[in-house]
């Protein structure tokens, strides 16, 4: 189950992306996430598809890897295909029985907002495998840090978003535990069909709600009895250091930007 869910995950290797100024890895994803909602041709999706491997490339990422990385969300994706396929009118009928018709336009609706959702994730899991919770909690306090003026919490919330990566993979070994301890006990959850395996896993909720419960009560002790105050001034062990590149990156946005636009209008 670890290996099918790598959101959350980080792979502590040595590449250019991975020493990269969290900041502007954070400023480049939310950009880059705002370019994808203007894309709408099969021309930007493969513009965009082309960045993406591009930055796999460079961080050592397989695609294999984070596609499988990926799996528990095709069951979602499916379901959005299907939703857009059925209920968006338009274009040339190609299908129609009762009340039930399929237009080519829910087609081509249904397609780009799958791969519009395939590669908001893709960005986010590649954010996420290249760089370590702590760096990118740091990165997130520093870059809200402006809006302390107005009296929001941003020390709060980097600390919960950091607890929150922190438990995902701390699950997800829990998850596997559960797994293996039930197969022990002869339950089947990897085998039959897709009904049978949903219930199969709905008796493993249980033991991993108990336990995240239980975790989540042993690290509030934890920091009550080392005196951890929120209101108390927080300092950081790790400096964040801007360079050249981390400027670069952020220019490569222009480009990146225009390519996309033009390729948008003149309808290819």
């Amino acid at each position: 189950m670890r290996d099918k869910f790598i959101i959350g995950r980080y792979l502590p290797l040595d590449t250019i992306i991975h020493r990269l100024d969290p900041r502007s890895k954070l400023i480049f994803a939310f950009f880059f996430i705002v370019l994808i909602f203007f894309a709408h041709s099969f021309a930007t999706y493969f513009w965009l598809f082309l960045l993406i491997l591009t930055f796999m490339k460079l961080a050592h990422i397989k695609l294999w890897f984070l596609v499988k990385g990926l799996t528990p969300i095709w069951i979602f994706l499916i379901f959005t295909f299907l939703m857009h396929l059925f209920l968006t009118k338009g274009g040339t009928r190609i299908f129609e029985l009762s009340f039930i018709s399929i237009d080519t336009q829910g087609i081509l609706e249904g397609i780009y907002i799958v791969l519009r959702l395939m590669f908001i994730i893709m960005i986010s899991t590649i954010l996420t495998l290249t760089t370590s919770p702590i760096d990118l909690t740091d990165a997130f306090e520093r870059l809200l840090s402006p809006l302390k003026l107005v009296k929001i919490p941003v020390h709060l919330l980097s600390m919960m978003m950091s607890i929150a990566l922190r438990f995902i993979p701390t699950l997800m070994n829990e998850l596997d535990k559960i797994i293996l301890a039930q197969k022990s006990r002869g339950s089947e959850i990897s085998s039959g069909g897709l009904i049978n395996r949903i219930k199969a896993f709905i008796p493993l909720l249980i033991p991993l709600f108990i336990s995240a419960f239980q975790r989540a009560e042993d690290l509030a002790i934890a920091m009550e009895v080392r005196g951890y105050d929120t209101k108390k001034q927080r300092t950081s062990y790790r400096k964040l250091q801007w360079r050249w590149t981390d400027v670069l990156v952020l220019i490569l946005l222009i480009p990146i930007a225009v390519i996309l636009f033009v390729l948008k209008y003149i309808g290819v």
